[in-house]
């Protein structure tokens, strides 16, 4: 990882999406506010300038230093980015009179240029501004216009800098990850080293060094991120690597029996702890979604830290934070050095006295999987879709009883085997049930029933920040619905969420 690419963020709600872009390419990169730049750039082969929701006019805009960096390293320059050299180094930005949002496409690129390489004339690329740059900066020369503006891409000359005024990041710039590609590789010739065998290999040396013989206790949670790093560890620390998963009662069907003969077969050291009644005596009575969150929280961190305390001399706690995690806990609206450390545990306490350690805390989702697949983890385990933390407590809306969390389970259980069964499983990124806090008018047989209804949700995504709603046959969904209300008591209605996240989220609490 010491080919680094700095992403500087000006609070852009497509930065994370030019770092996934950037490492598709198997080039590491991490992203910074603008106003908390590294002090040592010395790692770093390039640096990219992100959009921002501000204007370059306005009394409030980000103003980042560049002056370690402009002429020194590579640098690209992203819509806000481009109109911010414009605007502070001779040139001129102003409102535009056609404000361009959205598929556009270039109608000029100027010949012979590598950034531009096998990129064609009229190719898409995705606009979202009020700005636009009206003359160009000192010693800037134009490489592409679109209809509507004249200047969508320059760069200066004398130094490695280059602007665009579009997002090359997002799906609908057509040739925008190949110029990612030619800037990235061929104009700032920095290694496509990063890739899922050289993470392992250089993280397992990095925990070896970091840990040495100590032992290091890990929350397992049946998940993705979790287990990927529990399996990390082991090929780092072996034996003193001790594994507890917590049954909080709130897990899918027979999860918990399940998930712990999975991780025999790993090879992993792990201890199962049934605390079901401790988690439902902590949810009795309370409706809010927060309060169930804290309500859990506080359960497990109790439940955990009696466990870990009977190991003996335990040092470190190991979580299975990502990069968004690390990301969001450094805002660009005030710069903070303090890392989530709630992944698996929901806070740690000052009482545990416990360092911690987080083997995938620069990697995204999708860069989860790859490295587990290159561990040799089981793909059905890597293709599990996402499950919060508070389990099944917030697809029940409304109190917490046994009986709500026993029929929620069957129906859950219906629903997803259903999507297995019908090989939608993997064409969804994450599916669930939820049981609504409304009892309906039915009829079964020659009587008349007044019971549960449940909200069936499915969604498509790629990291969960936004989310389209699926389109499942209806031929599944009627299914599926004959099959949870014949098979689960209790329930005589079943209804499809087709909400996207925005305006919905995921989850219903």
């Amino acid at each position: 990882m010491q080919h680094n690419v700095l992403i500087l963020d000006f609070g852009s709600q497509y930065t994370q999406l030019i770092a996934r872009r950037v490492r598709e390419l198997n080039i590491f990169c991490e992203i910074f506010p603008y106003n908390h730049i590294p002090s040592d750039l010395s790692s770093y082969k390039a640096v990219i300038l992100g959009g921002s929701p501000f204007s370059v006019r306005g009394e409030d805009a980000p103003h980042p230093d560049l002056s370690q960096i402009r002429g020194k390293l590579p640098l690209l320059a992203v819509c806000y980015g481009a109109q911010y050299l414009a605007h502070f180094s001779g040139g001129e930005v102003a409102a535009s009179n056609t404000r361009e949002y959205g598929r556009a496409n270039l109608s000029f690129i100027k010949e012979n240029e590598i950034f531009f390489e096998d990129v064609a004339v009229n190719s898409q690329v995705w606009m979202s501004h009020s700005d636009s740059i009206k003359a160009l900066p000192t010693n800037a020369v134009k490489l592409a216009s679109t209809h509507d503006v004249e200047f969508a891409a320059y760069k200066i000359e004398g130094e490695t800098t280059y602007a665009i005024q579009y997002h090359p990041e997002v799906f609908h710039s057509t040739d925008g990850s190949k110029m990612l590609e030619n800037f990235l590789v061929k104009i700032a010739e920095v290694p496509q080293t990063f890739t899922p065998n050289a993470f392992v290999e250089e993280m397992v040396a990095e925990l070896k060094e970091k840990v040495g013989n100590d032992k290091v206790v890990l929350g397992l949670s049946g998940g993705v991120d979790s287990t990927v790093a529990a399996v990390l560890l082991h090929q780092a620390i072996g034996k003193n690597l001790y594994c507890i998963f917590v049954n909080n009662g709130l897990l899918r069907k027979n999860e918990f029996q399940s998930v712990l003969d999975q991780y025999e077969g790993m090879g992993l050291n792990v201890k199962g702890v049934d605390a079901s009644e401790r988690f439902y005596a902590a949810l009795a009575g309370v409706t809010d979604p927060e309060l169930k969150r804290k309500a859990i929280g506080n359960a497990f961190i109790e439940v955990f830290d009696a466990e870990s305390q009977l190991i003996e001399d335990v040092t470190w706690l190991a979580q299975g934070t990502i990069y968004p995690d690390v990301i969001e806990s450094v805002s660009v609206k005030g710069p903070s050095a303090t890392i989530k450390s709630h992944h698996n545990v929901g806070g740690l306490p000052d009482y545990m006295k416990l360092k911690i350690v987080e083997p995938l805390r620069m990697l995204f989702k999708d860069e989860v999987r790859r490295v587990g697949a290159s561990l040799g983890i089981d793909p059905e385990l890597l293709g599990r879709h996402p499950f919060p933390g508070p389990g099944l407590s917030i697809r029940i809306l409304g109190d917490i009883t046994l009986e709500k969390v026993q029929i929620l389970q069957d129906v859950d259980a219906v629903f997803i085997d259903g999507l297995k069964s019908w090989g939608l499983y993997d064409k969804v990124w994450q599916a669930g049930a939820i049981l609504l806090p409304v009892n309906s008018v039915g009829v079964m047989g020659d009587e008349r029933t007044y019971e549960k209804v449940v909200a069936l949700r499915a969604v498509e995504s790629t990291d969960g920040m936004t989310a389209d709603w699926v389109h499942l046959p209806y031929e599944f969904l009627m299914k599926v619905s004959n099959d949870i209300i014949n098979k689960v008591k209790g329930v005589n209605r079943v209804v499809y969420d087709i909400s996207s996240k925005p305006p919905a989220t995921i989850e219903w609490e």
